[in-house]
């Protein structure tokens, strides 16, 4: 499939997403936007999984824990299993969507090309900002661990410098990423080996302990001590630790063999990942009590590090944690630069944010669009907010993906023609759809609120700016 397949008209202009050629960019040394100015492919499968794996360890096992088990106690091991199999339930289709759609933009892309501009708009605005809460999210918790070694150090500040940090971050990382996609990548790989390899030793560690192996009595407890319903609340919770496999999708401009990549890291990533998160909240409510980790809070694994093993384990596990949430806002802000360049070729938001810096090869307004509203958030610090606002929009975008995916098999337009084929159709789509939507009624009222508000002004701003667009295709 070629991209002039899916045709983007406005007022019936054919500008194929990109800037019309009545109305020619301007053009300067570094930067332009022509209709074959493309993503380059510089990211391989070990960088599609670094992407997925990275962006999801990082809240799942170094933020959560404390606030998983004070809400569910040692069934927050089932919360985060029920938020694997979901994630598996969307990874499928959007493995199969991704090989016929090879695209920037992810989600939004396969939707709006199945289902509508209209559709595709809301999704996309709403990804855009489901990934600016997700990467706040994470900032927040980057600096929590950054002054945690802090403190551990023994540099106490008059002011709690989490929030500082965490707008430190935000301004690295989105210069980082302005710099180069090939350089973040690699920094990403970096990242998620040595993290990886510290906490399989700090997990194979803990499980012998919890086992009894070095004759210490793991902490007894209820499993489900306030009943089931709060896991099923803590999943719609913690479910933000899962939005790293969509990003894959996301960065599909970027990716080499798509058609093999894409599938083998979407799904590759969420079963790795949702092995670790049962592990260690395992671990975790092993060595205390639930209500003891929720008052640790976001940095409760580093005490059940240093309970395990010292001061050597805490120092281990907050390199690991600072790894980890480093690791999951970088990736986040990449993907939301793609998600708003995705956007801007299809002249749903100004087309000045598909600009692609030549210097570098990334689109530099795009990163900056993505980067300035993090900033903000991050300066909230609300935590359960922003994690739970993500998990909202993010759990749209999956629903409609498996509808997505159930609508174009039924259409068998000419162009959909992906090189792999998702098993168990159309029975595991429609659970996933169903899935998804379900666990939002497990959310907090006011994150559901925050959720729908930013779904209306996306499709306000639809209507305002981008009513004429028609995103065409043989479907």
């Amino acid at each position: 499939m070629s991209e002039k397949d899916l045709d983007v008209t406005t007022g019936g202009k054919n500008v194929a997403g990109e800037t019309p050629a009545t109305e020619p960019a301007s053009v300067t040394e570094e930067t332009t936007v022509h209709e074959d100015a493309e993503l380059e492919r510089t990211i391989g499968l070990v960088g599609g999984l670094a992407i997925g794996i990275g962006t999801m360890i990082g809240a799942g096992i170094f933020v959560f824990p404390g606030l998983a088990a004070g809400n569910a106690g040692p069934a927050a091991t089932i919360s985060f299993a029920i938020g694997g199999v979901i994630a598996l339930l969307v990874a499928l289709p959007a493995s199969e969507l991704a090989t016929a759609m090879p695209r920037s933009g992810g989600g939004y892309y396969f939707i709006s090309r199945s289902m509508g501009t209209a559709y595709g708009a809301i999704v996309g605005l709403g990804l855009w900002m489901g990934l600016v809460f997700a990467s706040a999210f994470y900032l927040v918790g980057l600096g929590h661990y950054a002054t945690a070694v802090l403190d551990e150090v023994g540099i106490e500040l008059a002011v709690s410098p989490v929030i500082p940090l965490g707008l430190a971050f935000a301004v690295a990382l989105t210069a980082l990423s302005i710099a180069g996609t090939e350089n973040t990548t690699k920094i990403q790989n970096a990242v998620v080996v040595l993290l990886l390899v510290i906490l399989t030793a700090f997990l194979s560690y803990g499980s012998l302990d919890a086992l009894g192996v070095f004759g210490r009595e793991s902490t007894p407890e209820t499993f489900f001590p306030e009943g089931f319903l709060p896991v099923v609340q803590t999943a719609a919770l913690v479910f933000t630790s899962y939005l790293g496999f969509a990003q894959v999708a996301t960065v599909a401009g970027d990716i080499k063999r798509p058609s093999r990549n894409l599938p083998l890291a979407m799904v590759g990533s969420v079963i790795i990942v949702t092995i670790f998160y049962v592990v260690t909240i395992f671990v975790a409510t092993s060595a205390f009590g639930a209500g003891q980790l929720e008052d640790f809070g976001e940095t409760a694994m580093v005490e059940v590090a240093r309970d395990f093993v010292g001061l050597p384990g805490a120092v281990a596990i907050l390199f690991a944690g600072l790894l980890a949430t480093f690791s999951s806002a970088n990736a986040s802000i990449l993907s939301a630069s793609r998600t708003v360049y995705a956007l801007s070729r299809d002249a749903l938001i100004p087309q000045k944010a598909s600009e692609i810096n030549l210097k570098y090869g990334t689109p530099h307004i795009a990163l900056v669009a993505a980067g300035g509203p993090i900033f903000v958030l991050v300066a909230t610090g609300q935590v359960e907010l922003l994690a739970e606002v993500a998990s909202f929009l993010h759990l749209i975008m999956y629903g409609l993906i498996c509808v997505a995916l159930i609508v174009l098999r039924r259409r068998q337009p000419s162009w959909y023609e992906p090189t792999y084929h998702m098993p168990g159709y159309p029975v595991l789509p429609a659970l996933g759809a169903l899935a998804s939507f379900g666990l939002i009624a497990f959310m907090q009222p006011s994150s559901i609120v925050v959720g729908i508000v930013v779904m209306a002004v996306s499709y306000g701003w639809y209507r305002y700016y981008a009513g004429d667009v028609e995103l065409k295709g043989d479907f």
